[in-house]
């Protein structure tokens, strides 16, 4: 053996040698360049330009009509337009804050529906979603998706109709109760009955449209998880407690948000073409309520109030259930 091949033995690798064999440094990479306005707009134009009618149709029906809000603080009077009109400030909202009845009736019958359409008609869709995923094959399930969505696509003035060939006074129910020998009953006409069967038309014409979304969210949860839920020995209700509510609970809070901004706002035209029946004391909400001072009374500053203080109501009520929501950990309908 040589003397270098003994140093190199003794003393060992030589430097050129250990630096090739010691793990490389590497360098973090630098951050992104941040991409400037007009780059990615000229980026997105395409997709901007199928954007663009959507966008017109948001901004001339929906946002431009918002600046017509000016006169729930005039005296308005048609003839003379928004310009010509007088300046009142908040005697408009005096006259519903003084304890209006009318509006208060109203109010009620508001909060009412409210209550049963968040206690009631929300739920059905979701446990009707959970059932036929459950219990029905994918024929079975589909046929019957078919039939429950269908009744979405008939306008209010169908299902009113058909509500009345039944419900109503010389109805298929009230003939079979007098066959039966007792005395009919109007539901469409009685006070006390009335709001059941607007929650009954509500539940017939959209649990179905409802429960596609429920359905959609049911399919992207894992079944690994009911395998395993099962071999740990898991019932079906353990399962739908522990596995199936937790995978809807994200679409629940969302569309629960969703309903809760649109509450006050509880279906116009099935009201208003059943009012006739049952009378203005019975039936008003504060949609009709407005329709009637604003279109049918001419109090339009009124009317204007109302919708305005509607309006409010109801963007509180989503910010502070889209609190609610990033409290227990959801998105909700945007993020913090």
């Amino acid at each position: 053996m040589t003397r270098t091949s003994e140093l190199t033995t003794a003393r060992g690798a030589p430097p050129e040698k250990a630096e090739a064999t010691a793990a490389p440094v590497r360098k973090s990479a630098p951050p992104p360049a941040r991409t400037g306005l007009r780059a990615r707009l000229r980026r997105d134009r395409m997709l901007l330009l199928f954007v663009l009618p959507g966008l017109l149709l948001l901004l001339g029906f929906h946002y431009l009509p918002l600046a017509g809000n000016v006169i729930a603080f005039k005296n308005y009077l048609p003839f003379l337009g928004i310009g010509g009109s007088e300046w009142i400030g908040f005697d408009n909202f005096k006259i519903i804050f003084n304890g209006d009845p009318a509006f208060l009736n109203a109010l009620e019958h508001t909060l009412l529906l409210t209550l049963i359409q968040a206690v009631v008609v929300f739920p059905i869709p979701i446990l009707l979603a959970i059932t036929l995923n459950s219990l029905l094959s994918q024929k079975a399930k589909a046929f019957v998706q078919s039939v429950l969505l269908l009744p979405h696509f008939l306008s209010w003035v169908i299902v009113v109709a058909l509500f009345q060939e039944i419900l109503g006074g010389s109805g298929a129910v009230n003939h079979a109760i007098r066959e039966l020998g007792g005395s009919g009953v109007n539901f469409l006409s009685n006070p006390d009955t009335f709001f059941g069967v607007i929650a009954a038309q509500a539940i017939w014409k959209d649990t179905g449209w409802a429960m596609i979304l429920f359905l959609a969210a049911l399919s992207q949860i894992d079944t690994q998880l009911y395998e395993a839920s099962s071999v740990d020995g898991a019932s079906r209700m353990r399962q739908l407690w522990h596995v199936t509510l937790p995978g809807l609970r994200g679409v629940i809070i969302l569309l629960f948000i969703l309903k809760l901004g649109d509450s006050l706002s509880l279906g116009f035209e099935q009201i208003i073409l059943q009012q006739n029946l049952v009378g203005r004391d019975a039936s008003e909400v504060l949609d009709t309520y407005v329709y009637n001072n604003g279109v049918v009374n001419g109090q339009w500053g009124v009317a204007a109030a109302v919708g305005l203080i509607k309006g409010i109501v109801s963007v509180g009520l989503v910010l502070a259930a889209n609190k609610v929501a990033h409290i227990f950990g959801e998105g909700g309908v945007y993020q913090r």
